[in-house]
């Protein structure tokens, strides 16, 4: 009796010791959402909100909602994605997932039972084992160590999308205020175009207009309708890839952007440090490294299983007729025979060494980026504060002479019209020079402390109201 109940005592421990150790991974109360909230507030000033219930969802779109009351801006923009981009919250998911797997890692494998019991004539024969695996048990701080890590890239994976969006939505506002603000010169240029073509028409009835210059004032006006079409399309598509990003639905579309863009800085930013700041925030540069730091560990673990992948211990307790109770232990061990895991570590080592350049190579064309984004960003500004401070103002200028001119009846009103286009040109052309210095600023942030930002864009296809008013590809 002593010697069962010892026995019985070690079970117990040993169950307890098992149950103690397999409690100690568990959820944390946010699944690991802090950390991402945590970097995209550092580089954004955003605050992140995950909707994972129905009041959370309602919430998040009661906060869009308010926003949307007011003239939209581009932080609010940015921040009604944040809150109700539904891609966005799916993405969010992918922490939990990453943070289960890594508690699933932390706890213990369940143990094994088996039982039998076999009868020969009056005689009864009972088998009772209890299987540990104690390989698992054995690397249960590698796997779990790995699996952190594993975890830690996703955070940083999400973090890194969710500046992505933010940039996306600012880019797609900027777009869509300079096409808005683009549509309503286009209405201009066409309603001078009309008064245009309608003295033409009054003229050349009259017999006081050339073949020639009635010509020239009709095709100005088809070409002033045709483009004035393709500005507002363009208006249209812009507008709603803003409503996509911000995930707005059919009852929410109606918000209201400025009338223009914002204005030019004060001063260009500096460049200095942009590459160092680029290394060491850069999310995309940090999940590089997280990965071959992962793959290494995966390594440690790959050269511990190389040559045993099964090792159990089996705890038995056997009862005969007639027999004294048998208990023992039994070891199953699968020998390295056909396969000593030089393949399976091979591949390991050489999968370290490709997530390692991988990583290097990136941080190499992190500093490249940010070096093309500056570039960029300065050439833009330099233009946009061109068009603001010389071409323009010249325009008008010229366009103030030119009433001038008419009042004193030297020129006639289809030279002071033809006046009025050019200097509507010039103004669409600082509108998109606008545009594309903004769009460069977000373009620079993402490459210093997000992901790369893709090939550095420059002015996209699009449509121009110039002196002639033909479309510009």
């Amino acid at each position: 009796m002593p010697g069962i109940q010892h026995d019985r005592v070690r079970a117990f421990a040993a169950a307890a010791a098992l149950l103690v150790l397999s409690g100690c991974a568990a959820f944390s109360p946010d699944r690991g959402f802090d950390a991402v909230r945590t970097a995209v507030k550092a580089r954004t000033g955003q605050e992140l909100t995950w909707s994972r219930t129905d009041r959370d969802r309602e919430q998040a779109l009661a906060a869009a909602r308010k926003l949307l009351a007011a003239p939209l801006t581009p932080d609010a923009a940015v921040r009604i994605a944040l809150l109700n981009n539904q891609g966005l919250q799916a993405t969010y998911a992918d922490v939990g997932i990453a943070e289960a797997g890594l508690v699933q890692a932390g706890r213990l494998r369940n143990p094994g039972f088996s039982f039998a019991r076999l009868r020969r004539a009056d005689e009864l024969e009972i088998e009772r084992t209890f299987i540990i695996d104690v390989l698992a048990l054995l690397t249960l701080p590698v796997r779990t160590d790995l699996e952190r890590r594993r975890f830690e890239i996703t955070r940083t994976r999400v973090a890194a999308e969710v500046l992505q969006v933010a940039a996306d939505t600012r880019r797609a506002y900027y777009r869509a205020v300079a096409a808005q603000e683009a549509a309503k010169y286009a209405e201009q240029v066409k309603e001078a175009a009309d008064a245009s073509a309608e003295l033409a028409r009054r003229m050349a009835a009259a017999g006081n207009f050339s073949a020639l210059d009635h010509a020239r004032e009709q095709v100005f006006y088809a070409e002033a309708t045709a483009q004035l079409a393709r500005s507002r399309q363009t208006r249209r598509a812009e507008r709603e890839r803003l409503t996509h990003l911000m995930g707005l639905s059919a009852h929410d579309i109606r918000y209201t952007l400025p009338d223009r863009l914002p204005e030019l800085p004060k001063a260009a930013r500096s460049g200095d440090d942009l590459e160092a700041r680029a290394l060491e925030t850069r999310l995309d540069v940090t999940s590089a490294m997280q990965e071959a730091q992962s793959v290494a560990a995966s390594l440690g673990l790959t050269r511990v299983t190389g040559f045993f992948s099964v090792l159990e211990l089996g705890y038995q307790r056997n009862s005969e007729t007639g027999q004294p109770r048998q208990t023992g232990y039994e070891i199953e061990l699968r020998l390295p025979i056909f396969d000593w895991g030089g393949a399976k570590l091979a591949r390991a080592e050489l999968t370290y060494m490709q997530a390692a350049n991988r990583a290097a190579d990136l941080a190499v064309r992190a500093q490249s980026e940010v070096r093309e984004a500056y570039g960029a960003y300065r050439t833009a500004f330099d233009i946009a504060r061109h068009y603001r401070d010389e071409i323009v103002p010249l325009r008008k200028r010229i366009s103030d002479e030119n009433v001038l001119r008419y009042n004193g009846m030297l020129i006639s009103v289809f030279e002071l019209l033809a006046d009025a286009r050019q200097q509507i040109a010039s103004v669409n052309e600082y509108i998109e020079a606008l545009r594309e210095f903004w769009i460069a600023d977000v373009n620079l942030e993402l490459a210093a402390t997000g992901r790369s930002p893709g090939a550095m864009q420059t002015r996209p296809a699009g449509v121009r109201v110039g002196a002639d008013a033909t479309p510009v590809h």
